[in-house]
């Protein structure tokens, strides 16, 4: 597994799980002596545990060695960050993967599979295979593409039932041998699809850019049900249950966030207009979301009668979703900013610990747990819905009789709130 990121580490500890001697490596020299010490760089319930147990058993290798780790494998996973490229450009930064790739063929010994999991734009592949061909001859290597579809926060169910298994090749020995080495999975019901290389690459980003649009077509209905007196729960329930449609991404809440959604959407946007197609409807959900960030800041607005300054607010959860340490693009990131500027006084809780995005914002800070976040506060946002947030009782925690609490993810019945007392505002609702 080249690259220890979430993708590469959580897959490698997982194939170690499986039985297999799996070699994690990377250029960073301090992660490896982290990881080699037994501490994980990510937060993701579990996985401790399958590294500590793998490692002892010596089927888990950590190691800035590519060599030795190239030689000695069959498969090799390019697991290597692309992130959003710097400046205008919305496409996917594939430095990290061709840099990969060029150090792969100096080290090739026998027939390697040489696999791309990072998630690539259609064509990648193709051009893995032109940098390796410059030192190796045709034949001593196959590239693929076997996309992941692991969630933060809950990648170790995903990868060990997950709903499909995507290969990328047309070479048959290939195909079986990536059969073989997922067989424990595909006995337990994964499906198990291959197609063309291309074919996989767009599949990935095809299923992160659907489940993008479902998440902002919800948050747009959530708007009209404000206004029409709908509850947007009992839209997205009987949405839900038609089959063809499914429950799953129709909760309304806050803006999709994370290191996914928001860089595949923009990048098969990319790759649809280098080929001549517009993809108004993905274009679309970005601006959607974009938006989203802002107009949820303009009813924390209306509910505080756009008297900001000097108010004592509490954010409870600043990740783009519970169960992880991950803030990239995450609503928090504008809310926070947008609320010290303006005055406020802003106390936050997330159960993954103090954020460092935050440290220099001036009247914001960290609270150790939620009970002092939300004590003498006049406004309680919750924004990540933790599993702690879904039952407290802020009759008991808050000094305040007058305080307003804006639940962005629906976790409390509106007339359960207005039965204790509490100036309840929720989304869709």
């Amino acid at each position: 597994m080249i690259g220890t990121g979430y993708v590469g580490l959580v897959s490698g500890a997982l194939f170690s799980d499986l039985g297999n001697h799996v070699y994690c490596v990377d250029k960073n020299i301090d992660k490896i002596k982290t990881l080699n010490n037994n501490k994980i760089p990510i937060y993701e319930p579990g996985l401790n545990e399958i590294v500590r147990k793998n490692y002892l058993a010596k089927r888990l290798t950590f190691t800035t060695n590519l060599e030795v780790a190239i030689k000695n494998s069959d498969i090799i996973f390019i697991c290597v960050g692309t992130p959003a490229s710097k400046g205008k450009s919305k496409s996917a930064n594939l430095d990290y993967v061709y840099s990969a790739a060029a150090d792969i063929s100096k080290y090739i010994n026998k027939f390697k599979i040489i696999v791309t999991k990072s998630t690539v734009p259609v064509g990648t592949g193709d051009a893995i295979e032109k940098i390796i061909l410059k030192k190796r001859k045709k034949g001593s290597f196959e590239v693929i593409s076997n996309p992941e579809f692991l969630r933060e926060g809950e990648a170790i169910r995903d990868f060990r039932f997950p709903d499909r298994i995507v290969i990328g090749t047309n070479n048959t020995k290939v195909i079986r041998k990536l059969e073989n080495l997922y067989e424990p999975l595909i006995k337990k019901g994964a499906v198990f699809f291959s197609t063309n290389r291309r074919g996989a690459e767009l599949i990935k980003y095809a299923s992160n850019a659907f489940l993008a649009t479902k998440i902002s077509f919800i948050n747009e209905l959530a708007n009209l049900c404000e206004k029409t007196d709908v509850n947007i729960e009992d839209v997205s329930l009987a949405m839900g249950l038609d089959k063809r449609i499914g429950p799953r991404f129709l909760r309304a809440g806050p803006a999709y966030g994370g290191s996914c959604f928001p860089k595949d959407t923009n990048a098969i946007t990319v790759t649809g207009d280098s080929y001549k197609t517009n993809l108004s409807i993905i274009k679309s959900v970005v601006r959607s979301n974009t938006n989203r960030k802002t107009l949820l800041i303009k009813r924390i607005n209306s509910i505080l009668s756009n008297k900001i300054k000097n108010k004592k607010i509490s954010i409870l959860g600043v990740t783009f979703k519970p169960n992880t340490d991950d803030m990239r693009e995450s609503s928090s990131l504008l809310m926070l900013p947008y609320l010290s500027k303006n005055g406020a006084f802003v106390k936050y809780y997330d159960p993954s610990g103090e954020k460092n995005e935050f440290k220099n914002l001036k009247n914001v800070s960290f609270c150790n747990n939620f009970i002092k976040a939300c004590n003498g506060a006049d406004l309680v946002i919750i924004h990540t819905e933790w599993d702690e947030f879904k039952s407290i009782n802020f009759k008991s925690i808050t000094k305040n009789s007058k305080m307003k609490l804006y639940d962005m993810r629906n976790l409390y019945s509106p007339s359960k709130m207005k039965k204790i007392g509490i100036n309840y505002y929720s989304i869709g609702r």
